[in-house]
């Protein structure tokens, strides 16, 4: 592992004036407001619309969801109450999973996107993945919105007893993730599930974080490999590291707030090959950067408003979760 010396004063002065003049400059150029987020995603999963107005399915059984997310016609599937799993259930593509009320969803297991597209999931709790179950998983999958949910594991078994709460992998691409919960856990979201799949995962992982926020989750906020990521007005409290491009990653990282932080952002662990990120607007609130690379990707392709980072924690602690829409 390498590591970065302090910057001193003068550096430090002339990074954050560039940095302000950077938001200004986003603020200005890209004026589509925040709220629309609450009916279509913002980012990369933009244009993503799952079921759409198909006839909406209501189920509180394991066999009835799996019945009724499977294939590739456009549904829309209600769950009601918390349903246990072991493993993961496979959704198919063109569909909507909505959790009714604030206290549905799934605990033990999870859900798998998997060669799909359009793919929107909502509200849901989604609770204690055993591994090899992810709480999520999008594989060689593209257009997915995954919105208003509500992770969560404990730190009181191994950091290998549960697997990722959500994560991306094997060339997937255009996923939006907002207004999400990630709580207790050690291995938050892993973009890119390998230094080795370059082959499959080069010029794709294309991945939107907004509005979420992470509670004592260890490290993987994200851990991105290969991809492009835009991870801004994010609210991170207890994390040892946070935003982690590597493999030749590109980051943007953009007016979030860090608490009791120890790394908010590194490039340069793990991997052979460093990541890049480029950092403006954010409040680090003491935590370290470890930044070797900075990279090229300044403004992301779709319009959309960061909010200032003086609002991020009271617009995300009352919007973030299920039972928030």
């Amino acid at each position: 592992m390498r590591t970065v010396p302090p910057r001193t004063h003068a550096q430090r002065t002339s990074l954050m004036a560039a940095a302000t003049a950077l938001a200004a400059a986003a603020v200005i150029a890209l004026p589509q407001p925040a709220g629309a987020a609450e009916t279509s995603p913002i980012g990369y999963g933009a244009g993503t619309t799952g079921g759409g107005g198909a006839s909406p399915v209501t189920v509180s059984t394991l066999a009835a969801f799996k019945s009724a997310v499977a294939g590739d016609a456009a549904k829309v599937v209600r769950v009601s109450g918390l349903i246990s799993l072991s493993g993961q259930v496979d959704i198919g593509s063109h569909t909507t999973v909505l959790g009714v009320g604030s206290s549905s969803g799934f605990t033990g297991g999870g859900l798998r996107v998997k060669k799909k597209t359009n793919v929107v999931i909502r509200n849901l709790n989604i609770s204690k993945p055993v591994a090899p179950a992810d709480g999520i998983t999008v594989q060689e999958s593209t257009k997915v919105w995954i919105d208003h949910n509500s992770f969560s594991a404990d730190r009181d078994h191994d950091k290998d007893y549960y697997d990722g709460l959500l994560d991306i992998n094997h060339g997937s691409d255009n996923v939006t993730v907002s207004w999400n919960t990630f709580k207790d856990h050690f291995k938050g979201s892993l973009v890119g599930h390998s230094d080795n799949n370059a082959s499959e995962d080069t010029g794709h992982l294309k991945v939107t974080y907004h509005h979420n926020r992470f509670s004592n989750v260890y490290s993987r906020i994200p851990s991105l490999r290969f991809g492009t990521g835009h991870f801004y007005n994010n609210y991170v409290d207890g994390a040892e590291t946070a935003c982690h491009s590597r493999m030749g990653a590109q980051m943007l990282v953009e007016n979030n707030v860090f608490r009791n932080t120890k790394v908010a952002v590194t490039t340069n662990r793990s991997s052979d090959v460093d990541g890049y990120v480029n950092l403006r607007g954010n409040d680090l609130g003491g935590a370290a950067t470890e930044i070797s690379r900075t990279g090229t990707f300044t403004s992301p392709p779709y319009g959309y408003t960061a909010e200032p980072a003086s609002s991020v924690v009271a617009s995300v602690t009352s919007g973030a979760g299920a039972g928030k829409l």
